[in-house]
């Protein structure tokens, strides 16, 4: 296993296979399985916006070459800022049992954190590589964490065998949720705000969560392994992130109390997102709406211009991020396009209820995928704009097709009333280029 090696790549990780298909016209809004092959991209890629929020902590990869180029790719938008992940590589004479690899990982863990002192913690993240050859992260992050003083060590699977791109986020999270104290006895309800956002989003939900009296408001993962974040019984918990099932499994089994709410993708999610916290705070209706009531407006505002591109526009979603149920709620509800048909890899229909009713009706919800049938049905529907993975965008766009890339979407600042806008331009303008190209 040699020393870690460089910046973050981007692959489609391998889809999983299934024997049964379900025919998409028996799916309603509540969801259907689809079983066959899958295009999804890597787990790994979530260290891409993972590390540029948890400002001390660094995300060793144990995995091989191509995970290594596998970040590089990804991250390749980061090439200005210093990188706190890497790749410690495993060769072939690891793979063929000819090296020990607890002693391997702990030189390279030793030679990582005398370079880099101010890593307060330290993910050990699984690849395939490491998952084929049943390398125990988990026995050797203990292991670590007993023996280095002031870091905190601990793993998770970033796997494109077990994950896709955005489970590597729920994995790291829920591997945070297992470390986190208890509340302190006696402690007020606290709110947790639950996923990685940017920082000037956290900064706007907390001025209206302040507004409203609601708090203590804490994040996670906070920016600092420093800050005080605290999960159990008087927690109360909202989903920024459709796709943290386990995290959210994870803060239930401690005592937390998940908040249902519908996601804060535009002003109505934004709204009700709020709405719902506020609710279990018992907080009036009325004063609510007064908070809400100058973003609401904003964010409106900023969708109109949108609007006049996308209204009556079709859209299809084929599986990818788990984002899909809620932006075509968005994109249908506050921009007027229509929905063909809503792919999604899996669907946790206890924590996208929310969502599910408010597209009652509107267009088939499919869970799991089989590629090959989902192509064929796009190719015969031809909607306006398709959203999808990085390997299906370019031959979907070279059979004339206008794609959206899904991965665009977990990168960029979406969440919340002065991003709506933002979110809306995302997919107006494939096809306000598509329409200057062609004039």
């Amino acid at each position: 296993m040699s020393a870690p090696a460089g910046r973050p790549q981007r692959a489609a990780a391998p889809g999983r296979d299934s024997n049964a298909d379900l025919s998409p016209d028996t799916a309603g809004a509540a969801g259907c399985a689809v079983r066959g092959q899958r295009e999804l991209f890597c787990g790994l890629t979530g260290i891409v916006w993972l590390h540029r929020r948890m400002q001390d902590a660094f995300f060793l990869v144990v995995g091989s070459r191509t995970c290594a180029h596998l970040l590089q790719s990804a991250a390749g938008v980061m090439i200005f800022a210093e990188p706190r992940f890497a790749t410690a590589i495993i060769e072939e004479r690891d793979l063929a049992g000819r090296a020990d690899l607890d002693d391997e990982l702990d030189r390279v863990v030793a030679r990582l954190l005398e370079r880099r002192s101010g890593i307060r913690t330290l993910f050990l993240v699984g690849s395939c590589p490491s998952e084929v050859i049943k390398l125990d992260l988990g026995r050797a992050a203990r292991r670590l964490d007993r023996q280095m003083d002031g870091v905190r060590v601990l793993h998770y699977s970033g796997s494109g065998i077990e994950t896709t791109f955005t489970e590597g986020e729920d994995a790291c999270l829920r591997a945070l949720v297992e470390q986190l104290p208890a509340p302190e006895e006696g402690a007020p309800p606290s709110l947790l705000l639950v996923g990685v956002l940017p920082d000037a989003v956290e900064a706007q939900f907390r001025r209206l969560f302040e507004a409203l009296g609601i708090g203590p408001v804490s994040m996670l993962p906070a920016a600092r392994g420093a800050e005080r974040v605290a999960a159990g019984p008087g927690t109360r918990f909202l989903l920024a992130q459709p796709f943290l099932n386990e995290t959210a499994r994870a803060l239930e089994a401690r005592g937390a109390t998940r908040i249902a709410a519908p996601f804060p993708f535009g002003a109505e999610g934004t709204s009700a997102w709020i709405a719902a916290a506020a609710a279990a705070w018992g907080i009036d209706t009325a004063r609510v709406r007064a908070v809400c009531a100058p973003g609401e407006a904003r964010a409106r505002a900023a969708l109109a211009p949108h609007r006049a591109i996308l209204a009556g526009r079709r859209i299809s979603f084929l599986p990818d991020s788990q984002l899909e149920p809620p932006l075509a709620r968005f994109l249908h509800r506050e921009l007027g396009m229509q929905p063909v048909e809503i792919g999604t890899p899996f669907l946790n229909r206890r924590i996208m209820a929310p969502e599910l009713a408010l597209l009652d009706g509107v267009a088939p919800v499919l869970e799991g995928g089989d590629v090959e049938a989902q192509l064929d049905r796009v190719r015969a529907a031809a909607p306006d704009l398709v959203v999808c993975g990085l390997g299906l965008a370019n031959p979907l766009e070279a059979e004339g097709l206008c794609t959206k890339w899904s991965i665009e979407l977990v990168f960029s600042p979406v969440h919340g009333y002065e991003q709506a806008g933002d979110l809306a331009g995302l997919f107006a303008r494939p096809l306000a280029r598509r329409k200057m190209l062609a004039a």
